[in-house]
C-alpha cells in the first residue's frame, strides 16, 4: 500500500499538475518528509499514534479530514478499505485485496479487528472503489455488494527499470514479501526442502521481506538443517535498493495463497527475471503466460516448476522476454489517469446523492 500510494501521488502531480494534492500521514514517532520527488505536493502530518487514530475513524467516525487538516477538499481517498471520515468531500477508497474476509486468521492488529466487520459496510457507503487487480474488482462486487459500474479498476505501474543485459551465472531463487502466512513461504520451503534433497547442488534460497512475529517457526526452520546454509532471510529491503536484489536473482518464486495484485512479480518481469508463481488470486492476470503457474497447495509442482527454470535456459529466457513485454501493459501514469477519473466520477456521485 505505501508503494501505490507514493507512485501514484507521484504520477498524478506529473499527469495532473493544475491539481492540488495534499498527502496526509500520522505518527507519534515516524515523520512524513515532503521535498525530494513529492516536491510541490502539500503535506499534514500529524504526531498522533496511528493505531488510536485508527480506532477513532474507524469506530467513531471522527475527526473529518477536513478537521484534521484545515482545509476543505473535493476528494478524500483512503488506500485501504476503510474510509476516512470526511464533512464535504467525495470519498473515495482503494481495495488491494479482501483476503482478510476468507482468512482473518492470517491478518493482525487493526486490519483483524476492524477490516471483517466494517469493509462491506464502508465500500457501499464510499462514492467510488478502486480496485488494484480485475480480480479484486469481482471479489469486492461479490464479497462487498458493490456494483460493477461503481469500482474502478487501477492496477499499479512497473518500475521505470531497463531490462538486464543477462542473467547471473550464480544467482539465486528469490522470495520477495512481508513473511505472512497467506504469502505461503512455509510451502517454498517444503518445496525447496524436496530440491535440496535430491540435488547435491542448488542456487541459494534469498527470502527478502519483513518478518511478523507469527514468522518466527519459519524464521528457526531456515536456521537449521537440512535448511541452514541454503536460505538467508535478508530482511526487509528498502525501495532503493530492491532492483539489485532483483538483478541478482536466478528467478522469483511467488507461492501466495491470493494476491489482490503481485507487485514483485511486475518487478521481477521488468527487469527479465523468469517467475514461477501462485495460480491464485491476481497473480494468473500479472503473469499472463510469461511464466509458470502453479498450485500453491502442491508442494512437488512448486518444486518441479523451480527446477525447470533452474535446468533450462531457453525455457528461462523465454520466460524473461516475455515477461518484459507483458510488464508493458503496467504504467503509473494510466494508473494515475484511471485515479482521476475515478475522483471525477466520485464528485459527480456525491453531487447527485446531495
Amino acid at each position: 500500500m505505501g508503494e501505490y500510494a507514493h507512485q501514484l501521488v507521484r504520477a498524478l502531480v506529473r499527469a495532473f499538475p493544475a491539481d492540488e494534492v495534499t498527502i496526509f500521514s500520522s505518527s507519534w514517532r515516524d515523520r512524513l518528509t515532503s521535498g525530494g520527488e513529492l516536491a510541490g505536493v502539500r503535506t499534514v502530518d500529524r504526531r498522533i499514534p496511528g493505531k488510536l487514530l485508527n480506532l477513532a475513524w474507524h469506530r467513531l467516525e471522527w475527526p473529518s479530514a477536513e478537521r484534521i487538516a484545515g482545509r476543505a477538499f473535493d476528494v478524500t481517498h483512503s488506500m485501504h478499505p476503510l474510509l476516512m471520515p470526511a464533512e464535504h468531500a467525495a470519498q473515495v477508497v482503494t481495495v488491494h485485496d479482501l483476503n482478510f474476509l476468507a482468512h482473518p486468521e492470517r491478518t493482525r492488529a487493526e486490519i483483524r479487528r476492524d477490516y471483517p466487520s466494517l469493509a462491506r459496510a464502508h465500500a457501499q457507503r464510499a462514492d467510488r472503489v478502486v480496485a488494484v487487480s480485475r480480480f479484486t474488482a469481482r471479489e469486492v462486487e461479490r464479497l462487498l455488494g458493490v456494483r460493477p459500474d461503481r469500482i474502478s479498476v487501477c492496477s499499479p505501474g512497473a518500475p521505470p527499470w531497463a531490462p538486464r543485459a543477462q542473467p547471473p551465472s550464480n544467482g539465486y531463487v528469490l522470495f520477495m514479501g512481508t513473511l505472512e502466512p497467506r504469502k505461503n513461504l512455509g510451502g517454498l520451503l517444503d518445496g525447496y526442502e524436496q530440491l535440496a534433497s535430491r540435488r547435491p547442488t542448488l542456487p541459494k534460497l534469498i527470502v527478502a521481506g519483513k518478518a511478523l512475529p507469527e514468522a518466527q517457526p519459519l524464521l528457526e526452520r531456515m536456521a537449521r538443517p537440512p535448511l541452514a546454509g541454503r536460505v538467508e532471510h535478508i530482511g526487509y529491503v528498502e525501495a532503493a535498493n530492491r532492483r539489485a536484489i532483483y538483478e541478482g536473482a536466478r528467478l522469483l518464486v511467488q507461492p501466495s495463497f491470493e494476491e489482490g495484485f503481485g507487485i514483485p512479480v511486475l518487478e521481477a518481469m521488468t527487469l527479465g527475471v523468469p517467475v514461477v508463481a501462485s495460480d491464485r488470486g491476481a497473480l494468473p492476470e500479472v503473469l499472463g503466460d510469461a511464466g509458470t503457474l502453479v498450485n500453491p497447495e502442491d508442494t512437488s509442482a512448486l518444486a518441479s516448476a523451480i527446477e525447470r527454470t533452474i535446468d533450462d535456459d531457453g525455457y528461462a529466457a523465454a520466460c524473461a522476454a516475455k515477461g518484459v513485454v507483458q510488464s508493458k501493459q503496467f504504467t503509473w501514469e494510466a494508473t494515475a489517469r484511471g485515479v482521476h477519473d475515478a475522483y471525477q466520477r466520485a464528485v459527480e456521485q456525491r453531487c447527485a446523492s446531495a
